[in-house]
């Protein structure tokens, strides 16, 4: 049978496009379907603005801090109309460079909403396309039925898009994306609250990264509520009430949704789990035959670059001469908190529910130019060794630089690095980077359970 196209990719996020160019610089006939915007979530709604807004948070601090390095100040106040026509510009720059970057590579932009009408087939409004291959790279949005009146509240996508902040608002979630915009909007002049459901935020990271977390949120005004997730939302004029398990109601202006994301998966007609994610096998390949499925969409490992490395991979797989996997085990990952975070390779209770006896090393320290100026911004670092065979499993990390910092480790860790080499690796002083060099007695050595399974991390 002849098709029209080589490939057809739905969604022109990052993933998509990365999968799309890449098969199209292997010869292969390329379409993509974006029913908004080419760029994706990252870079139009997502990691790129939010860090553009962490960056106007950084000011803040800088502002106070250059006063004690001899710097005369004067009066600062923020104008979230100015960032976010700032944003606005920026954004539509890179959606600009997307589009250029997709004609460049001869692959056919479609613009509407797709679904796919069989093994084959892909429906664009009236326009019926055909490939051998369907790449479903559609990734995931805001959820907006967690809580009953949940749909009342703004979600990450409204805030980067608001012209003024709200002297007070609330944040429901402990995740990654309640904490980050928890931490700059607190720098930015708003009282915030943070409602979540566990003892701390960002479940499922190194308790050290929790606490500390936690610990620097207070340190900035931020309100937390630890399992005081409200029951339900409703609006009141002007408010929102939000209705605590206790029977309390508080009332804000403004509630900020962070309690998660989901796939983007409605009219697909694909199998999706208990979740709605599209069932991928180890090669991406769904149940429909001809059909894949990378990035967010599948909901394993939802990262930007995990979807650019999967397409790719994909792509080099069906239409190249290397077919390959992505090795999903080490991937680095970073919350830009103030101070941010980071981290390769498992927390400290994965890694000895996976069988490992782990040697822990830990250092906790003022960092130098907090210290001259008498702030109290502590960093912390965490090592995580085998005890059997010297290798190092995972680094965490809090504190300036870390998501640089832990990137650069995380090659070494993809290498197989050992605690020996981190050893006999000479100090860049002065810096913090060269307290994990400089660490050499573990502070805890943890077995796992007898009955816990030989298994290990690979």
């Amino acid at each position: 049978m002849t098709h029209e196209f080589d490939l057809i990719t739905l969604g022109a996020g990052s993933g998509g496009v990365a999968a799309s160019r890449r098969a199209a610089l292997h010869g292969a006939k390329v379409a993509i379907v974006e029913g908004r915007r080419v760029g994706g979530t990252c870079v139009l709604r997502g990691c790129v603005p939010k860090k553009l807004l962490m960056y106007a948070a950084q000011h803040g601090d800088a502002f106070a801090e250059a006063r004690g390095y001899g710097w005369t100040v004067g009066e600062t106040a923020f104008d979230m109309a100015r960032w976010q026509a700032s944003k606005s510009a920026e954004t539509a720059r890179l959606e600009g460079i997307y589009r250029q970057m997709l004609a460049g590579a001869g692959v056919t932009l479609v613009e509407g909403w797709a679904r796919i009408a069989g093994p084959h087939t892909v429906v664009v409004g009236d326009r019926t396309l055909t490939a051998r291959h369907i790449l479903v790279a559609t990734g995931a949005a805001p959820v907006t039925d967690s809580i009953p009146g949940i749909e009342h509240c703004a979600t990450s996508d409204d805030l980067l898009d608001l012209a003024a902040l709200p002297d007070r608002a609330a944040i429901v979630g402990g995740g990654y994306i309640a904490v980050e915009f928890a931490a700059m909007l607190a720098r930015l002049g708003v009282q915030v609250a943070l409602h979540y459901r566990d003892r701390l935020p960002l479940r499922g990271f190194d308790e050290m990264l929790r606490t500390a977390c936690a610990a620097a949120l207070q340190a900035a005004g931020v309100q937390l509520h630890p399992g005081a997730a409200p029951r339900r939302i409703e609006r009141s004029g002007t408010s929102l009430l939000l209705e605590l398990g206790d029977e309390r109601i508080v009332a804000f202006p403004w509630v900020l949704n962070a309690t998660g994301r989901r796939p983007n998966t409605a009219g697909l007609g694909l199998a999706l789990d208990a979740r709605g994610a599209v069932q991928v096998d180890a090669g991406l390949q769904t149940s429909v035959p001809g059909v894949w499925a990378i990035g967010d969409v599948t909901d394993r490992k939802n990262l930007t670059p995990v979807a650019i490395a999967e397409g790719r991979a994909l792509a080099d797989t069906l239409f190249g001469s290397t077919p390959r996997t992505v090795d999903l085990s080490r991937v680095a990952s970073a919350v830009f908190t103030l101070p941010p975070m980071a981290s390769v390779g498992p927390s400290e209770d994965e890694a000895v529910r996976a069988g490992h006896t782990v040697q822990v090393f830990e250092t906790e320290f003022r960092p130098m130019r907090q210290a001259f100026v008498g702030g109290q911004e502590r960093t912390r670092m965490k090592l995580l060794v085998d005890a059997h065979d010297d290798r190092v499993l995972a680094v965490h990390m809090v504190g300036t630089d870390a998501p640089e910092i832990v990137q650069s480790l995380a090659v070494a860790l993809t290498a197989g690095a050992t605690k020996a080499h981190f050893d006999r690796t000479i100090a860049v002083h002065p810096t913090a980077a060269e307290e994990f060099v400089l660490m050499r007695e573990p502070v805890r050595t943890v077995a796992p359970p007898a009955a816990t399974p030989a298994a290990r991390l690979s």
